[in-house]
């Protein structure tokens, strides 16, 4: 553990964070530019919403999980609903009965992180033993869910989709295990399979990769305290220097399913953008925090970068390239080409919000940081960014094909931003082939999005 104290968590309920008050239901939103009809479905977005200003706050990501979304149809926007998910606490405190269902190991929580839909279950998630919460599709609590009895654990925050078989796939932790799990859901909507991998500490977990031969494992030195723990910590995790950094390659097919392992540079990841196979080799393009990382105060001693490493299991190395240098964080590519080999990703800017040096073609002279998405073209190396107003404070990113068999790339980047002016959130909608021009679409919304977690936009059919 990092020996200098935690920061005033008081943060995490102030500015762009400042949670919101009440559930919201709106219906017929104004629109400026025009919605592209050929979006028909559901932007949703989930992110920690504390339920009231005096309820202690302990930590960014601990607050119970609301569910924001937007209704898009035949170009029109048909609704804007905000939902906390009912845990037994949240029903509790709202005065309501809790819907029940099945809880792991006493982990009964209200999930925070992202919000996904499978296999006709819209399902909100969180990490580190804890159940999803399924929702109904106008965002009311329907329950936890373990996948119809067939999950034997917990869950897991971040999630992949293999579009080719209809697999979805997820790798679980817990602090009481000996291993972590990958967890794989079959089209139909119940678990077909589990493997465990035994790992030493305790590691989180928090995100990992997914090629078409190999679940990529990020076993990294953040790890379970048991002395935090002991001291009534909310995050019992963190920085461990004797747990070596390594990422192990876990064979998606055979019966003998040994993980490879190969030693990397101390660092911590949250996040991966994409993975691939190539020949031989392995590519991971992931968001790479240098050094060592406070998990308490969510700040790392070096860098944060977006980087491709290649695994080669023949040579038994990592080669790690830098990909680009700026702050940035949640990146996302187009769903359909995960697993496989990707050209496109986006992410969202961090640093020091308001603060901008960016030329009007929308490319980066400097390192400052900016109200900003970045578009990455790996192909060429060009990197763009969308300016967005001062304030604006915008979150992650999610691409929308135009069309179900469309090219990568073509269709449409969603985020919310806030409106400083009207106090309250627009659904953005860029182009994501003209990707600073000014949006095609913005829909206003009536009330506030703090800064949350991640998202989807989920399709009709």
């Amino acid at each position: 553990m990092l020996d200098h104290p935690m920061l005033d968590p008081s943060r995490f309920v102030q500015g762009p964070f400042a949670p919101v008050t009440e559930e919201v239901t709106a219906f017929d939103l104004p629109v400026s530019g025009r919605l592209p009809a050929e979006l028909n479905g559901r932007y949703l977005r989930n992110g920690p919403n504390p339920l009231g200003l005096d309820e202690p706050v302990r930590h960014w990501f601990l607050g119970p999980g609301m569910v924001h979304g937007v209704r898009l149809r035949d170009g029109r926007a048909e609704w804007y609903r905000n939902r906390w998910v009912r845990s037994r606490q949240v029903a509790g405190a709202l005065g309501e009965p809790w819907p029940g269902g099945p809880v792991h190991a006493d982990m009964d929580f209200a999930a925070n992180t992202h919000v996904i839909a499978h296999a006709g279950r819209t399902l909100a998630t969180v990490e580190a033993g804890a159940l999803p919460y399924e929702l109904t599709d106008d965002l009311d609590t329907v329950g936890p869910c373990d996948f119809g009895g067939t999950l034997p654990g917990g869950y897991a925050a971040h999630t992949k989709l293999d579009r080719r078989t209809g697999e979805l796939h997820a790798v679980a932790y817990f602090w009481a295990w000996d291993h972590v799990q990958h967890v794989v859901v079959g089209p139909g909507g119940e678990v077909t399979g589990t493997t465990d991998v035994p790992v030493p500490d305790g590691p989180m977990m928090h995100d990992f990769a997914l090629t078409e031969r190999y679940v990529v494992l990020l076993d990294l030195p953040v790890t379970f305290s048991m002395d935090a723990a002991a001291a009534g910590s909310s995050l019992p995790y963190g920085w461990n220097p004797g747990h070596r950094p390594r990422v192990g390659l876990l064979p998606r097919a055979g019966t003998t399913r040994e993980v490879r392992w190969f030693e990397v540079e101390p660092c911590w990841v949250f996040h991966t953008l994409n993975a691939y196979d190539d020949g031989d080799r392995v590519v991971v393009d992931l968001c790479r925090y240098a050094g060592s990382f406070d998990l308490p105060n969510l700040s790392g001693t070096g860098p944060l970068t977006l980087d491709r490493w290649t695994v080669d299991p023949v040579a038994g190395t990592v080669r790690q390239d830098r990909l680009d240098d700026r702050g940035q964080e949640f990146p996302r590519v187009d769903e359909r080409v995960v697993s496989r080999p990707h050209r496109y990703g986006y992410s969202a800017v961090t640093g020091e919000v308001g603060r901008a040096t960016v030329g009007m073609d929308g490319t980066f002279a400097d390192d400052a940081f900016a109200d900003a998405l970045l578009k990455h073209d790996l192909g060429t190396g060009r990197v763009e960014a969308h300016r967005f107003p001062r304030d604006a404070t915008v979150g992650e990113a999610v691409f929308a094909p135009a069309a179900p068999e469309a090219a990568e790339d073509d269709g449409y980047v969603l985020a919310f931003a806030h409106d400083a002016d009207r106090g309250a959130a627009d659904l953005v909608v860029l182009a994501a082939q003209d990707f600073t021009a000014p949006p095609v679409a913005r829909v206003h919304l009536p009330a506030r999005v703090p800064l949350g977690f991640h998202g989807s936009w989920v399709a009709d059919a």
